[in-house]
């Protein structure tokens, strides 16, 4: 498939243009339109695989793009037993050509670097009109890639469920939106999650939009997140946090019992995968700090405070794993992939790629290698020893598709012109919700792999994680929730 964002949110490669952006018509210098005599010379400059025809000019970045009535118009979705849904739908990934694509047929690159699907899948797509080169549908894979073409392929999306866990808004000003983010739910779109992400439920339920974030949560974190309203004060919110002007205190349920004194933890943490998101203690990472404090023990597990005076990556997850104590339920810190000790101390005796490979094979095998934002495909990836800045598994299908954070990513604009029968003929069928599993119309596509697959529905205590923002305390803010029930004293583990 070809998605165009990394996990990370950033474009692989030149920054893909919009719907809007790519219907404007290119103008000579004396400023008649051209658009019609630039069909006429790509069609006469056209050689045997396409090897001479036309590739238009790249655009430039438009400035200021987020998320508006459009996107969040592409879907709807809906509470069942407990689990916020999303119907499927249908979505545009597009990218500019690769450097390391150029020479290469869309056929090399699709089986030398896009290996989660067969290559009938993508003379199907193809065959379908759902893949386009420089706005133009593409049935022959055997065209060979210029510089600066401009790719655009259309899937048939579907998202995981999260936690129906209502969004809670503490506070709002003219600068500020504060909120109480539930489990399960990520900040910004990334991986197979879009509308079932912060941003898009704000803008979408309660008309907040042009938010800009000050900091961020993991997806399984919950608690405190604050938002501005402004360019200005979004800068000013992140460089408060930056120079540790910011006091932040979390709450976590961790194994065993924590010591009763005041625990400081200064261990470097290094990132072992960007893409993934996973990190380790090891003296060549960044310097962090965390402190703990013990609030209860009740004989199984401990509730700890924790005081981050430094903002890594999993910081205090990664911390809690080498003291011994990682958070009760985290699916990765808390892993048998970490050796018999579970990374206690540091000692893993893996080296990094190991680590992943163990990651990845054991979350597939619980087929819950959602919670690492990865699929299957990036075993290849591993495998192949590719850079991870672009990694060519990410371009695969739904299940595959990594974050598209940046909203310079945009999706299928409703105003196709002439390119509106994007699904194809008899693509789509009509089902009823016992047919779809879910609530009212929604959609079969006949080339969709997700489509033909019945996933069993996660239990929503198994999208929570017990770790929580608890307070973020500044000189003219002290923003905090209540602590979850998790945290009570008397809470009763599992």
């Amino acid at each position: 498939m070809l998605a165009v964002c990394s996990r990370t949110g950033r474009l692989l490669g030149s920054r893909a243009l919009s719907m809007s952006e790519m219907s404007l018509k290119r103008k000579e210098p004396g400023g008649e339109s051209k658009k019609g005599g630039d069909r006429g010379r790509r069609k006469k400059a056209r050689g045997e695989n396409g090897e001479g025809r036309y590739v238009p000019p790249p655009s430039k970045r438009r400035t200021g793009i987020s998320f508006g009535d459009e996107h969040f118009a592409e879907t709807e979705s809906y509470t069942e037993n407990g689990l916020r849904k999303v119907l499927p739908y249908y979505f545009d990934f597009e990218t500019y050509c690769k450097g390391r694509w150029v020479g290469k047929s869309l056929l090399d690159v699709f089986s030398q670097e896009f290996r989660a699907e067969p290559l009938e899948y993508y003379k199907l797509a193809a065959e379908a009109g759902r893949l386009r080169l420089n706005r133009e549908p593409v049935r022959d894979l055997s065209v060979v890639l210029k510089d600066n073409d401009f790719l655009r392929n259309t899937v048939h999306r579907h998202e995981p469920p999260v936690t129906a866990e209502p969004l809670r808004i503490l506070a709002e000003s003219e600068d500020i939106v504060v909120v109480d983010k539930p489990s399960s739910l990520p900040v910004h779109p990334c991986g197979r999650f879009r509308h079932n992400t912060v941003i898009f439920i704000l803008g979408k339920e309660h008309n907040m939009k042009e938010l800009h974030t000050i900091h961020r949560l993991d997806r399984l974190t919950s608690g405190v997140l604050m938002f501005a309203k402004t360019p200005d004060v979004s800068k000013k919110m992140a460089e408060l946090v930056r120079e540790r002007k910011v006091e932040k205190e979390y709450v976590c349920r961790v194994c065993g019992e924590f010591p009763e004194e005041t625990v400081s933890c200064e261990e470097p943490i290094m990132v072992v995968s960007y893409k993934i998101g996973v990190c380790r203690v090891h003296p060549e990472g960044k310097p962090s700090k965390t402190v703990f404090q013990r609030l209860s023990y009740n004989g199984k597990s401990s509730v700890v405070k924790c005081f981050p005076y430094t903002g890594r990556t999993h910081q205090i997850r990664v911390h809690l794993q080498y003291l011994g104590h990682p958070i009760v339920n985290d699916p990765v810190y808390n892993t048998e992939a970490w050796g018999p000790n579970r990374g206690k101390k540091g000692e893993i005796n893996k080296t990094n790629e190991e680590l992943l490979r163990t990651l990845i094979e054991e979350h597939k095998s619980k087929q819950s290698l959602d919670i690492l934002d990865v699929a299957e495909d990036d075993l290849l990836v591993l495998k192949s020893g590719q850079s991870e800045d672009e990694p060519p598994g990410s371009l695969s299908v739904p299940s595959t598709l990594p974050a598209e954070t940046d909203p310079a990513c945009p999706p299928k604009d409703s105003s196709l012109g002439d390119d509106s029968n994007v699904h194809g003929d008899n693509e789509v069928t009509e089902t009823s919700s016992a047919d779809t599993g879910g609530k009212g119309q929604g959609l079969l596509d006949r080339l969709c792999g997700e489509c033909k697959i019945i996933r069993p529905d996660p239990s929503p205590k198994d999208l929570i994680m017990y770790l929580h923002a608890l307070r973020y305390k500044g000189d003219h803010f002290d923003y905090s929730t209540e602590l979850p029930e998790w945290a009570d004293d008397h809470w009763v583990d599992d």
